[in-house]
């Protein structure tokens, strides 16, 4: 059942990857989550390192949505509070229902193995995404070598995750 719900909010998730053309974020880096998020669950990685991954693609997603709507000139009060409230919700709430997360042997440090990841992971790839952008505009819209737009936000990851990996083994 696990792996039926994960396929098919891997499919949902890379659905819409293509189906938005805004390009707040880049493709690449979507792509590189996802395939760090697939891989990590299919070789039975802690859910601390899997949190990181869905953290990342939820903040991927909420970027990516907020920037169509204003694309679009589509405007609403709290728009922004909204679109990271829905797309939290709609992660989090299937996955507390389906007992994957709140399981009470799946803590580290006292908090769900999977939030815990995936706040990190949120933080830290919208940190890594408005560090590039912060970045690329003191160095007149350029980035500073090739590919700075994808390894600022994934390499953080990747080093949490071996981390993450470390601690919880």
């Amino acid at each position: 059942m696990k792996k039926k719900i994960l396929t098919f909010f891997s499919v949902l998730g890379l659905s819409l990857f293509y189906a938005i053309p805004a390009k707040a974020v880049c493709p690449v880096c979507a792509i590189a989550i996802v395939a760090g998020l697939g891989l990590s669950r299919w070789l039975g990685i802690d859910d601390t390192v899997s949190g990181l991954w869905i953290g990342a693609i939820i903040v991927a997603l909420i970027i990516w949505t907020i920037d169509w709507l204003n694309k679009k000139n589509i405007n609403f009060s709290y728009k922004k509070t909204s679109v990271v409230l829905v797309y939290y919700l709609l992660v989090i709430v299937p996955l507390y229902f389906y007992h994957i997360i709140g399981h009470p042997y799946n803590k580290l440090w006292g908090i769900d193995k999977l939030l815990l990841g995936m706040t990190i992971g949120s933080v830290v790839f919208y940190a890594g995404e408005a560090g590039y952008v912060y970045l690329k505009k003191k160095n007149d819209n350029k980035a500073h070598f090739p590919f700075q737009k994808v390894v600022m936000p994934v390499l953080p990851l990747i080093i949490l995750s071996v981390a993450f990996y470390f601690i919880t083994k």
